[in-house]
């Protein structure tokens, strides 16, 4: 296979959505080729937070008779908000057998370099389209949903460091998330968080229990130290917000 050869960088005043064509396929616009095995970040959310490039793999087998041109899948959505990428790099052919080719795509998205909305955030659907040579092109829907979610974080804190066995041991922290308008991380309250602890030793953590975080995502609870261990927050995310666990504090009890 290939170098991936074709980068295509999205046009316009730095915005997000790419809307050269018809953001909706409709079915085969016009026909002539067709897209199966498509996949798009192994089916997991794309997370992105607000500085640095994400790159999601794809890839898909197209069939036709037809010469073509950059064939690419895409995420989109009806409604107005077209087509959401930064850049795309795609594959040469891989031929399968006459007409038939497997490409490898990467799609990047990048939040330090081009304005996001945070209406982005949620569920898109899959298309895929190729552009012929002479003029015309094939656009379908796959019948395929991704999520594109903003990335959170969360901090940890706990005292007092030593304790004394039996003594309450205070854990606190704040949850945040990705403003991509913004480009800054704020506060994500409300927040039902994990609290977890691994003893000493051990390879995993345990949840001991779970917190709301306050209106400004602050997070505090207090614990009986029996033994000496790490402890950590973790929040499971939803279908606009990407999973996080904080780094971990360790406490020795005495």
């Amino acid at each position: 296979m290939g170098k991936q050869v074709w980068r295509v960088a999205v046009a316009g005043a730095a915005a997000a959505v790419f809307t050269a064509v018809a953001a909706v396929p409709a079915g085969a616009a016009e026909g002539g080729a067709s897209f199966t095995r498509v996949q798009v970040n192994g089916g997991k959310p794309i997370v992105i937070g607000v500085s640095k490039e994400v790159a999601a793999p794809a890839s898909f087998r197209m069939s036709t008779t037809r010469e073509w041109k950059w064939p690419a899948v895409f995420l989109y959505r009806s409604g107005g908000d077209g087509r959401l990428w930064h850049a795309i790099e795609t594959s040469e052919c891989d031929k399968v057998s006459s007409g038939v080719c497997d490409f490898d795509e990467t799609m990047y998205f990048d939040p330090s370099v081009w304005d996001m909305r945070n209406s982005e955030a949620g569920a898109w659907k899959v298309g895929a389209e190729v552009y012929f040579q002479g003029g015309g092109g094939d656009v379908d829907d796959e019948g395929l949903t991704v999520h594109v979610k903003r990335n959170s974080r969360l901090s940890v804190n706990a005292s007092p460091e030593p304790v004394a066995e039996g003594g309450t041991l205070t854990v606190t922290g704040k949850v945040t998330r990705a403003d991509w308008e913004t480009r800054r991380y704020t506060s994500y309250g409300g927040r039902l968080v994990s609290l977890q602890f691994k003893p000493a030793g051990a390879a995993s953590y345990t949840t001991v229990k779970k917190v709301y975080a306050s209106g400004s995502g602050d997070l505090r609870t207090t614990v009986k130290a029996s033994t000496t261990g790490t402890w950590r927050w973790a929040y499971y995310g939803n279908t606009t917000t990407g999973p996080s666990t904080s780094s971990g504090d360790s406490v020795v009890v005495q």
